[in-house]
């Protein structure tokens, strides 16, 4: 008992830390504003978007940003009762609020969630997967981390690891990026369902002891399967390959190249970054970390993430088992248009959508909060395709 309060004492003055860091002053340098019609884009057709947006067609949908060619083209917040929508799930203990009801993983308190203290900081929930893999790139470029084919349980005692067998030995940091670890993990559940194993992870104390102790259900790299407890173990992977913080590390390497001052990163309960879904931007510079990858790594004519860790990560690891849509690292790809083009982007839980049309250099970005199944919402291609009308010349 006594390892568990000192481990959440330190989650507490780690949340404290991180205030500070969120409350800190905005960004010296911001995006450019250009009318829609100066870079090529229908205002009546965004409008009509907005409209729809604003009057719930797609669930709760709380903000929407359109980038073309560098430049703010169109920008709208909608804003939302959350008190009074989530309000009875709140103060009912189930999946969603599996811990202290006052606390960051109650996902219907308004304190926590949507937004971090009610402010502009959004959660980008698994859009932090996406963020972890441009700062594990970092690192590769920076040669301090190592190989991607390393194998997971390089990293533990696998002495203490349970279910091992050659299927787990095989298991490497790349089938975590691409989400083919082979571990026996059911996602696809809507996770206000109690049998989500993500939702099981996030009610443990310890989440990375929790994931690499699951059984193998197949063999590594031969099928996509979704898994937040993947990438939460390369939170642990990352701290033990480098010594550093992931968090502290992105800090230095990425948000402050890319004048990124102002943001929160949850910690799950013993302590360790969540990497899965802890990460809290403001839309605007969740749109420059797509606007990097747009330019290929560079920022401002500066590499900040090498080149060719965008293109692996963006290149189609593994088709994901609905459709025509492919995953590559923590990025995924939208097949978009009457060619098959593809746009690549982020995906978190409640409706964040970083989205990039390469071709057209455009980019999009919505956030929202529609986190119980069964109720209408923004999807990536809808919100492409709506976008994608308002593109003169087409």
């Amino acid at each position: 008992m006594r390892t568990r309060h000192r481990a959440l004492s330190f989650v507490l003055t780690g949340l404290l830390l991180q205030s500070i860091a969120a409350q800190s002053p905005g960004s010296t340098t911001d995006w450019q504003l250009s009318a829609p019609a100066a870079v090529g884009l229908d205002p009546s057709v965004l409008a009509a978007f907005d409209a729809d947006l604003a009057a719930g067609k797609y669930g709760y949908v709380d903000s929407m940003l359109v980038i073309r060619h560098g430049k703010i083209a169109y920008e709208r917040t909608y804003r939302h009762d959350y008190d009074r929508i989530y309000g009875r799930e709140a103060r009912t203990r189930g999946p969603l609020n599996a811990h202290d009801p006052s606390g960051p993983y109650n996902y219907f308190n308004p304190w926590w969630h949507p937004t971090y203290r009610r402010g502009d900081l959004h959660t980008m929930q698994s859009v932090t997967k996406t963020v972890t893999s441009v700062v594990i790139g970092i690192a590769v470029g920076r040669r301090e981390f190592p190989s991607i084919d390393t194998p997971v349980l390089d990293f533990f005692d696998a002495a203490k690891v349970a279910n091992v067998d050659d299927r787990k030995r095989r298991m490497t940091i790349r089938h975590l990026l691409t989400m083919t670890s082979g571990l026996d993990w059911n996602e696809d559940l809507p996770y206000a369902d109690p049998n989500n194993a993500a939702s099981v992870m996030e009610a443990s104390f310890d989440w990375v002891r929790f994931t690499i102790d699951r059984p193998m259900a197949l063999d590594p790299g031969t099928a996509f399967r979704y898994s937040s407890g993947a990438t939460q173990l390369l939170s642990h992977v990352f701290r033990s390959a480098t010594g550093r913080d992931i968090e502290e590390y992105a800090a230095q390497h990425l948000f402050g190249p890319l004048v990124i001052d102002r943001y929160f990163w949850k910690r799950s309960p013993t302590g360790l970054v969540d990497t899965e879904g802890g990460l809290y931007l403001a839309p605007r510079d969740l749109a420059r970390i797509a606007y990097l990858y747009l330019r290929n790594g560079l920022w401002e004519g500066r590499p900040v993430v090498p080149a060719d860790w965008v293109r692996a990560s963006l290149a189609p690891s593994v088709t994901v088992s609905h459709g025509r849509v492919k995953y590559g690292y923590k990025w995924w790809l939208y097949p978009y248009g009457k060619e098959t083009r593809y746009a690549f982007g982020g995906s978190g839980f409640g409706g964040q959508h970083p989205i990039v049309l390469p071709e057209l250099d455009l980019v999009i970005v919505f956030t929202g909060w529609n986190v119980l199944p069964d109720k209408p919402r923004l999807t990536p291609q809808v919100a492409i395709d709506r976008v994608l009308e308002a593109v003169v010349g087409s």
